[in-house]
């Protein structure tokens, strides 16, 4: 099995994730954001992972009435990136990475069936 990377930030959904992950006895290496911020790099990499633009991220953020720092109208996804990167409480978590690949770690049958792949 691969190991699969984590990356939460301390909420009651992460928490729940890793209980259940932990419960499937599958390898997991924790990276929490809360402690340890993702560098612009580092997010620039997981959203092509995802394969979302970060843009969209922010639009949705938007959407739900989260307040956004620094947010213009005209942005490019690299001050997408800038803009997540100071407002890292606008990604759902938890994130789950397994190589080339992440999702979001909700609902949890996603995690089902991502861990089945």
């Amino acid at each position: 099995n691969a190991m699969i990377k984590v990356i939460h930030n301390n909420c009651p959904n992460s928490k729940a994730i890793l209980e259940y992950l932990d419960e499937h006895n599958v390898q997991i290496q924790i990276i929490d954001v809360s402690t340890s911020p993702l560098s612009i790099a580092e997010l620039g990499t997981l959203f092509k992972k995802l394969n979302k633009k970060p843009s969209k991220i922010i639009e949705k953020a938007l959407a739900l009435g989260k307040t956004i720092f620094g947010y213009k109208e005209d942005i490019n996804e690299d001050q997408a990136l800038e803009i997540i990167q100071s407002n890292p409480g606008i990604i759902q978590y938890p994130i789950l990475i397994k190589g080339k690949v992440a999702m979001q770690g909700l609902p949890i049958e996603n995690v089902n069936f991502f861990l089945e792949k």
